[in-house]
């Protein structure tokens, strides 16, 4: 079967499973769209999530967020969380390819996109290396930002970096998430019982979702998590020339006496 039809089977699976017909702009960038540019490993299957080590959302877990989105042609975009770029490629679809930008904390990530999306044709996309919480100042304001990392609310710095009337989307949660998409309201007076951060209104909601947490610089791949491992780590390789640190060197006494 040809990548077009397994194209085509992929799109009829994903409005079975969502259980309703997908959006005209995001059934067009997935029409477009070659996801094996991005996944090599049955780029049409409907794989999940939430598999370790692995950077691939599944296409029904892409299309909600993107649904949530809700951007349009010439909308200034921020994705926080490249992974391996389709999502991105369908957001250069919809908004145009110079209005979006992207940015992982892992260069991996970084470099792994950058080919996807070069290699599908999407060269204009920009994608750099940055911590997601602080988000990408230098091209803000953006009218929708997109955080493809879990996270219970999200970082103050992409909420000041959105648009006046734009929108921001997330999962929402720890193991399990739903996406959430929230818009700023002109006061605080948020309903009680919305998880929205102070100052914003959620204006839908989707799911299930199962992303990884959002990470904090240290914790990318080939990162030491552990501070003590990774600082003895980093001892060791400076030996006992290292101008820092409280360690020093053992010195056997008996021999020096």
């Amino acid at each position: 079967m040809d990548e077009a039809s397994l194209r085509a089977d992929m799109i009829e699976g994903l409005e079975h499973e969502l259980g309703e017909p997908l959006g005209a702009a995001v059934l067009t960038a997935l029409q477009r769209i070659p996801r094996e540019a991005f996944v090599d490993d049955s780029p049409y299957a409907n794989a999940t999530s939430d598999e370790a080590g692995t950077r691939v959302l599944a296409p029904a877990t892409a299309v909600r967020l993107i649904t949530a989105l809700d951007a349009a042609e010439g909308d200034d975009v921020l994705v926080v969380g490249a992974g391996v770029g389709y999502s991105v490629a369908m957001l250069a679809e919809i908004a145009g390819a110079k209005h979006v930008h992207a940015i992982d904390i892992d260069r991996e990530a970084v470099y792994l996109a950058r080919s996807n999306l070069s290699a599908a044709g999407y060269d204009a996309v920009l994608v750099d290396r940055r911590d997601g919480a602080n988000g990408l100042p230098e091209y803000a304001p953006y009218d929708r930002i997109l955080l493809e990392a879990a996270v219970l609310e999200p970082p103050h710095a992409l909420r000041e970096q959105l648009a006046d009337g734009g929108r921001l989307v997330y999962p929402r949660g720890n193991a399990v998430q739903t996406v959430a998409a929230v818009e700023a309201v002109p006061d605080s007076g948020a309903e009680s019982d919305d998880d929205a951060p102070p100052g914003f209104r959620t204006v839908e909601t989707a799911g299930p979702a199962r992303l990884q947490p959002m990470l904090v610089d240290g914790e990318q791949r080939g990162v030491e998590r552990n501070r003590t491992r990774r600082e003895d780590a980093e001892r060791a390789k400076q030996g006992h020339f290292a101008r820092h640190g409280w360690e020093q060197e053992w010195i056997d006494w008996d021999d020096r006496l």
